[in-house]
């Protein structure tokens, strides 16, 4: 078949050459036919295979379900986490067609640091599908909510019911975390995944973050910090050696970790704990370090010279006048945490284009007692608007994004125009007050750094971390709480002259033990001034020495 002219020869009869002729061109037909099948076979295997459709045999992964654009982020930290483990395997499974996810993460998250991400096309919220991505075999499941979406929260409820009701998890419980948006959400979601699913609540998290940041320049740099993997992070360490001594005793026992709190062998997790608080057997360290494998114990403690600690007395409090220009779902959480920070007699005022600052205010659970609240209807880019309210009499301005009515992009640009104006009112009066600004594209942030605002929360991107903190570790959730809640330990920038001397080299262990005196645990600096740079330096070693 392949040549049968060979075979016939060349000589012999008429006949006999018009048969090996006919054999020859019959050869050349199935030769033909058969790379015909081949190609046609092959192609549909490919074509199939880039549908997505093949079942996932990987054991131990990270399993992602849903698309959107917070995916990018979570991948890139993800494969961060994994730096130390060769191998690692992230799967994402969404509605969206393999080769586009594949070729956007290629352009988004080129640098996937020895990780392999999978890529799978189907609806996490169908059974035959879900099976596709192997999730009773994955360490870690992140739920996110479909893009474009009108009602995410649904599509997330019911990812997690699936996962709860698909096969159970070869080595006990699934490991999931989901992002809600809207609070009324988060009961039927805790339902629904009981004690298998650890919620975040976007909404919530921006809202604290964006007060806690409002009262203090440079604090989401620092919050950045601790979510990322590419710097120091959160870890649990047993207590070890240190069993029946104090907490106190535990702030200087480890040369490169800076510890924060304290989890109980029961579970309960509390962050800056009474000083005098005993260390039992079981009990865990909660600790800031740049990997848990290099949390070693120090076998001598630095000698600090008390001639280097000072004292300061309590700064006095008194009221504040705040400024909230915008708003959206997430502006009653502000104003209610604003509050729970806040002074009596404290004033604050709210400029939105439309009534719903009022409306929602009415709906709060409980009464604001710290503040005066003012709303005021205007279109916060016009100079006008914002000559009449006179923003250089408030200390704390925030600007909260028109997104849900105008889209990412529109939304933004808002913002950009307003933070501009700011900017030139503070320029021609010389008055300074702290600018806190949510924006949503994080391209949109390099933008508006040209305008100097103090510091951006990037909502999506903020919220991503979070996830990929908690997918890496779900006991984590518990220390998130406590640091972005008003009720417990918060993260705060004081001057170094009310804890060590200035002008002189100290070592950071001479910081760490004046705030322990007070009460404190000390877990960095702002290297501002020490080192002609701009940003947090977090869990120096203790043996650093640093001119303040």
């Amino acid at each position: 078949a392949m040549d049968a002219g060979a075979v016939g020869g060349d000589d012999g009869a008429r006949g006999y050459l018009a048969l090996m002729l006919a054999v020859t061109l019959g050869g050349i037909f199935v030769v033909s036919a058969f790379i015909g099948v081949l190609t046609s076979g092959l192609g549909a295997k490919l074509d199939e295979l880039r549908k997505g459709r093949s079942r996932v045999i990987e054991d131990g992964h990270a399993l992602i379900l849903g698309w959107s654009p917070q995916v990018f982020t979570i991948v890139s930290e993800l494969c961060e986490a994994g730096r130390n483990h060769p191998g690692s395997v992230i799967v994402i499974l969404a509605d969206k067609d393999k080769v586009e996810m594949e070729d956007e993460l290629a352009t988004k998250v080129p640098d996937r640091r020895g990780a392999r991400v999978v890529c799978r096309r189907g609806s996490p919220i169908d059974l035959d599908d879900l099976d596709i991505a192997s999730p009773e075999t994955s360490r870690a499941i992140v739920v996110l909510g479909p893009e474009g979406a009108d009602d995410p929260d649904v599509s997330v409820i019911k990812t997690v019911l699936a996962l709860v009701g698909h096969k159970p998890h070869e080595r006990g419980k699934h490991h999931i975390v989901a992002e809600i948006r809207d609070a009324r959400n988060r009961a039927p979601a805790r339902m629904v995944g009981r004690d298998q699913v650890e919620l975040v609540l976007s909404g919530d998290v921006i809202a604290r973050i964006a007060v806690q940041t409002c009262r203090q320049s440079g604090l989401s740099a620092i919050y950045t910090e601790l979510l990322d993997f590419g710097g120091d992070e959160i870890y649990f360490h047993d207590v070890g050696g240190l069993a029946g001594k104090t907490f106190g005793d535990s702030l200087d026992a480890f040369e490169d970790a800076a510890v924060l709190g304290l989890r109980s062998a029961d579970g309960a997790t509390r962050l800056l704990p009474p000083m005098d608080t005993k260390l039992a057997a079981g009990d865990k360290l909660v600790l800031i370090a740049a990997d848990d494998d290099k949390v070693q114990p120090v076998t001598k403690a630095h000698a600090v010279d008390a001639s280097l600690l000072r004292e300061a007395p309590p700064a006095a409090r008194a009221a504040e006048r705040t400024l909230i220009l915008g708003w959206n779902s997430r502006g009653a959480t502000v104003v209610r945490e604003l509050d729970a920070y806040a002074m009596p007699g404290s004033e604050l005022t709210i400029i939105s284009d439309d009534d719903a600052p009022t409306q929602d205010l009415a709906a709060l659970a409980s009464p604001l007692v710290n503040h005066a609240v003012r709303v005021v209807r205007g279109d916060i880019t016009d100079r006008g608007v914002l000559d009449e309210a006179e923003v250089r009499g408030y200390q704390h301005i925030v600007t909260l994004s028109y997104a849900e009515r105008l889209g990412v992009q529109q939304a933004d640009a808002v913002t950009l125009v307003t933070l501009l104006h700011l900017r030139d009112i503070e320029e021609h009066h010389g008055d300074s007050f702290s600018v806190v600004s949510e924006m949503l594209d994080a391209r949109n942030q390099k933008l508006a750094e040209v305008t100097g605002a103090d510091d951006f929360i990037v909502s999506e991107n903020l919220v991503s971390l979070l996830l990929a903190q908690l997918a890496e570790n779900k006991s984590l959730g518990a220390v998130f709480e406590d640091l972005f809640d008003a009720d417990g330990a918060e993260i705060y920038l004081k001057d170094a002259a009310g804890y060590v001397a200035l002008g002189e080299p100290v070592p950071f262990a001479a910081v760490v033990e004046a705030a322990r005196r007070r009460g404190e645990i000390a877990i960095g600096f702002d290297a501002a001034s020490t080192r002609g740079e701009r940003g947090p330096r977090i869990n120096p070693r203790k043996g650093d020495r640093v001119t303040f």
